[in-house]
């Protein structure tokens, strides 16, 4: 089991860390900034987690390590991508359907879900950190898996990055590349990361954390993710709608055939 005195603690990190975030938004009047954080959450309570416990070992150096990469390399990415822009569309609906008030609203229904959001998804990385266990398959299959995933979120991403620098873009839907086989590379490597952490805690005997990567991917499929994404985007992009039924929302696969009508 985890050292619940230590995952309390890396829970007030993240938790403080959150209402920092959320103080800057508030000055900035951008609730969008939580997603530059989000990643942090994660690495802040690792990061305590492995203090407290003094935790030391192959696998706890190799999951920290992963984790930094992740986190450190999705929060600089959003930052860079969102830099000097307005606050991100979603949240501005958000802002709309909690006024007056959102701007204390948002300390919770923002920053401190997201905050403890994290806290439950990092369980297989406390787990992984905290637990002793010689290293074996799944530990590999877990590695495996995290690295497919970190290649499909930074490949997605760049490609994204690529297409909307390109003026001759505009109006267009990126269809080439990873987005020819799914509309959603980046989350879909999210997901299979995710996993991957979940192996690595499993290779631990903490198979229980499983709860982490269903979470991570019901979010990514349908919260926070594709669903809230799509909402509206065939309304601000018509062609979005032709490349919804050919092409996979999630899991990577040949695109469908066009059907042309007699």
């Amino acid at each position: 089991m985890l050292d619940l005195r230590a995952a309390l603690l890396a829970l007030v990190a993240v938790l403080a860390l959150a209402v920092l975030a959320w103080a800057v938004s508030v000055a900035r009047h951008d609730a969008s900034l939580v997603d530059r954080f989000w990643s942090l959450f994660f690495l802040c309570g690792a990061a305590t987690y492995t203090a407290a416990t003094g935790a030391r070992g192959a696998r706890a150096t190799v999951v920290l390590v992963l984790l930094a990469a992740w986190a450190l390399r999705l929060a600089l990415y959003i930052t860079w991508r969102n830099w000097g822009g307005p606050e991100d569309h979603r949240y501005r609906a958000i802002r709309r359907r909690n006024e007056p008030g959102f701007a204390w609203k948002s300390l919770y229904l923002v920053f401190g879900l997201q905050g403890l959001l994290a806290s439950l998804i990092s369980l297989p990385i406390l787990a992984a950190i905290g637990r002793s266990a010689p290293l074996n398959p799944l530990d590999g299959a877990g590695l495996a898996l995290w690295l497919l995933g970190f290649a499909f979120e930074v490949a997605g991403d760049a490609q994204l990055a690529h297409f909307r620098a390109d003026p001759q873009s505009r109006g267009r839907v990126l269809d080439t590349g990873l987005w020819r086989y799914t509309r959603h590379p980046n989350y879909f490597g999210e997901a299979t990361l995710w996993w991957g952490f979940y192996l690595l805690a499993a290779a631990t005997g903490a198979y229980w954390t499983v709860v982490s990567p269903l979470l991570m991917t019901y979010m990514l499929l349908r919260v926070s993710g594709v669903a809230l994404l799509e909402q509206d985007i065939h309304e601000r992009r018509p062609a979005y709608r032709a490349y919804i039924a050919r092409t996979s929302p999630f899991l990577p696969r040949p695109p469908r055939r066009e059907v042309i009508q007699p």
